[in-house]
């Protein structure tokens, strides 16, 4: 629950009768009625633009390109090329929804998505959308050695799965996405798909500071004119008065730490369990057991115990603004790489304000106690203690 119920918004000039109580916005009244929202202008107005999509989409079904079987070939393509931007041009502009995290934007998604009178509908995570698109590329160019260009009978997939794409966490960190995205989303909103994101940056400022992103624009501008863009501004930031209410160290590793876990993991998501997901770091896959809105839960072998390092940990920590984390055990020289490695993901964790929920053997400042390397873990101790402090539990995730 967000927070104590107010007065249930009134409504306003945009809904009708006729619309029978459906529709995120409704949704989203029931809830501050029933007490499960606490009542936000920011909210109410992002669900208000949700809603006017959500009208303009009634029963939308372009006609689905089917996948070419065979490949195809320029001349096909060339033939239906007409149709297919015909529907693009019918298509209603998408929405982008930008704020600082914690804000509810995947709430209104949520209510969204589950109203859409649209057949033809798919939610994902950003990042798990582009690897599904580069496993796709990479199988078409095994079967098709000839054929250069995969964008088209990708585009021609997705869009026959789904005429409506709402993407969560829309966020662009890895070259390799970068490179294809232009390309792919203009074939997709020529084929007639809407996209609904939302993200904690603005598309004016997806990939800055990165190489290559002046070949990124060309993306930006047709995100800025394909999506409407909406800041949400809510003054509250709800993920973290979340964690704020919630034990972050559980001692010692056993059931009661275990359930305590499954709680937080539960609470931070609203899901029992998340996804599988990979992250590619320098052209490796370094995979999560489990992940939902932007939480990740791992256990420390998975972490530690594997031989992963600083690149690595680097972008769980800027991918991720919590990590849940189980069974960390007493260190000390007779497990030093794992120590080391526990070491350099705190750093990175603590870097970048990551939230950590974690069951271990000891409190921090007992885990390494003795022998080499006690010293130098007394710095990650402090680190781990402060992490639990309500003032750094108020920090924003730094990505």
């Amino acid at each position: 629950m967000d927070g104590t119920a107010t007065s249930p918004v009134p409504v306003t000039a945009g809904s009708t009768p006729a619309e029978g109580g459906q529709g995120p916005l409704f949704a989203y009244r029931a809830r501050v009625a029933s007490g499960a929202l606490r009542a936000d202008p920011a909210q109410a107005l992002a669900a208000e633009k949700l809603q006017d999509l959500w009208r303009r989409l009634r029963g939308y079904n372009p006609k689905p390109e089917a996948p070419e079987e065979g490949g195809g070939g320029l001349l096909s393509r060339f033939f239906r090329r007409k149709p297919v931007e015909e529907a693009g041009e019918a298509a209603p502009n998408g929405l982008y929804l930008v704020g600082e995290v914690g804000r509810g934007k995947s709430m209104l998604m949520d209510l969204f998505f589950e109203a859409a009178d649209v057949p033809r509908k798919r939610r994902i995570h950003f990042h798990a959308f582009m690897q599904s698109a580069h496993q796709r590329i990479h199988k078409w160019k095994q079967a098709h050695p000839d054929d250069a260009d995969p964008i088209p009978p990708l585009a021609d997939s997705i869009a026959a799965e789904a005429a409506l794409l709402c993407f969560d966490e829309f966020q662009v960190h890895d070259i390799a996405d970068a490179m294809i995205l232009g390309r792919l989303f203009e074939a997709l909103f020529a084929r007639g798909v809407v996209v609904v994101a939302t993200s904690n940056t603005a598309p004016a400022d997806l990939f800055k500071g990165k190489p290559g992103r002046d070949a990124f624009l060309p993306f930006i501008a047709l995100i800025q004119k394909r999506l409407d863009l909406l800041h949400l501004q809510a003054n509250q930031d709800y993920r973290r008065d979340r964690i704020r209410g919630l034990p972050t160290w559980h001692t010692p590793v056993d059931g009661r730490a275990e359930r305590a876990l499954d709680s937080a993991f539960r609470e931070l998501t609203g899901v029992a369990h998340g996804d599988p997901c990979s992250l590619s770091v320098l052209g490796r896959k370094v995979e999560m057991p489990q992940a939902h809105r932007g939480v990740v839960r791992a256990d420390f072998e998975a972490l530690c115990g594997a031989f992963l390092g600083a690149a690595d940990y680097l972008a769980i920590a800027t991918h991720f603004h919590t990590l849940v984390l189980d069974g960390v055990p007493r260190l000390g020289p007779e497990n030093f790489d794992r120590a080391r490695r526990f070491v350099t993901l705190v750093d990175a964790l603590y870097e970048h304000r990551v939230k950590l929920v974690a069951s271990a053997e000891a409190e921090p400042d007992q885990l390494y106690e003795k022998g080499e390397g006690a010293v130098v873990f007394q710095r990650t101790a402090s680190r781990l203690t402060e992490m639990q402090s309500q003032e750094y539990l108020a920090l924003p995730h730094l990505t």
